[in-house]
């Protein structure tokens, strides 16, 4: 007869009885080191077959900063690139040129892309758009966030373009994807958020994949701590300037109270998406008059946001 558990017990795993290393309150499950780094692996692997991310003959531009949810990305689309016929990978950074920041995570970048032996490439802002993030923003460093990232995305199409990619993955998980809805809740963006980044009807833009899009970001860290890959790296100095930060910050208590919160959140999103159509809601695609990338006016965000700065 075996000893009777103690509350003072260390979590055992509920498919083996090891040590646990995750607790999973939205699943009620509590996972050992293998049955952890087996579960995300399967998981990750499960989107990408069910949404049908990738296909024969892509050639993938991965987005990768440096930081833990691009370098987990990296790996899991490493580890399972064998099962795809005919598919490559490819990894982008993006420099924005963030004195202090951007140099040590650019570092990161270029080991773990040799480390799982693809390719690197790395495109700046200083090459694109003739100055750094840290020169774009003197003066109004409160928005830094919004013109980061409007650049930054602009940025990563252009890599990806260079090194003849047909997709973009980013590494966007659960927290980031639910922090979006609510922000575009917030903001009342309807078009951002029926928006499916990840077709491309038209032939304008890059599709785009998020393959860690369920998995949240506790267990995208944690997967590559028991993996031994985590690294503590700076934080972007903007990042407290962001509405984001906020959104963050009111989520998580959310999600710690009533575990499940942010899975909800996306599946209210994608209830909403049953009934609206983003090409209804956002009107129909035009061409930007200054470069000739598609968008809804008559200048794109970039150029907008360009022409704004240079002012």
């Amino acid at each position: 007869m075996g000893r009777k558990k103690s509350p003072v017990d260390p979590p055992v795993c509920s498919l083996c009885e090891a040590p646990a290393v995750m607790n999973q309150q939205y699943s009620r499950r509590s996972l050992c080191s293998t049955h952890f780094i087996n579960d995300v692996e399967e998981r990750v692997f499960q989107v990408i077959e069910k949404k049908k991310m990738i296909r024969a003959g892509d050639r993938i531009a991965v987005a990768l900063s440096g930081g833990k949810d691009s370098t987990a990305l990296l790996l899991l689309l490493a580890l399972h690139l064998p099962k795809w016929q005919d598919v490559s990978l490819i990894a982008v950074t993006v420099d924005e040129g963030i004195h202090g920041y951007r140099d040590e995570t650019i570092r990161a970048a270029e080991r773990v892309a040799e480390n799982v032996g693809v390719e690197h490439s790395v495109v700046s802002f200083q090459d694109l758009f003739s100055d750094n993030l840290d020169t774009l923003l003197k003066g109004r460093e409160e928005q830094a966030c919004t013109v980061c990232g409007i650049l930054r995305k602009k940025a990563l199409i252009e890599g990806a373009k260079k090194v003849r990619a047909t997709k973009i993955a980013t590494g966007h998980n659960l927290n980031d994807e639910a922090q979006s809805v609510l922000m575009n809740v917030l903001r009342g963006d309807l078009p951002r958020l029926v928006r499916n980044s990840g077709i491309d009807t038209a032939d304008s833009f890059l599709p785009r994949i998020k393959p860690l899009a369920e998995i949240p970001e506790k267990e995208v860290a944690s997967y590559l701590f028991v993996k031994g890959m985590f690294l503590l790296l700076p934080e972007c100095p903007y990042r407290g300037f962001a509405l984001r930060a906020d959104v963050r910050s009111m989520l998580s208590g959310l999600e710690h109270r009533n575990p499940g919160t942010m899975l909800r959140l996306m599946e209210s999103r994608k209830k909403i998406e049953k009934y609206l159509e983003w090409e209804k809601v956002s009107g129909p695609l035009h061409r930007c008059r200054q470069c000739g990338d598609p968008c809804s006016g008559d200048l794109c965000q970039v150029c907008r946001l360009l022409l704004s700065l240079a002012r």
